[in-house]
């Protein structure tokens, strides 16, 4: 017996239409009826990080990490809608695969990550 993937996400958020709304449009998560949506089978990470982690801003708990198969492609879409899209070349590890950051409306961290396609 063993857990086989994540099985959601649950947030607070102060406008909760408005916020589903956002990710289904920017992001294609939580399109379904429920928030569900149908994800492809790949590489996920459940890694605590220590309370003083500079990884992302101390004034939160959490980071959600998306992986995507397109960073390039992503990113030039969030752009063209307006949202700023931040990359450092530190981020991206050989053998793990490329990174880059956005926030949501309510200034929640995402990390948009395209595995190496070494990983799987």
């Amino acid at each position: 017996m063993a857990v086989t993937g994540i099985g959601g996400f649950f947030f607070r958020a102060r406008d909760t239409g408005a916020l589903s709304a956002w990710y289904a449009k920017h992001l294609g998560v939580g399109a379904g009826e429920y928030g569900m949506w149908q994800t492809q089978s790949g590489p996920s990470v459940f890694a605590p990080f220590k309370a003083d982690t500079d990884y992302f801003a101390a004034d939160h708990q959490w980071m959600l990490n998306l992986r995507v198969d397109d960073l390039d492609g992503m990113l030039a879409t969030l752009r063209e809608a307006g949202i700023e899209v931040i990359t450092k070349p530190e981020w991206d590890m050989p053998g793990v695969g490329r990174f880059a950051r956005i926030h949501d409306p309510e200034g929640n961290p995402i990390e948009l990550w395209q595995p190496d396609p070494a990983t799987g």
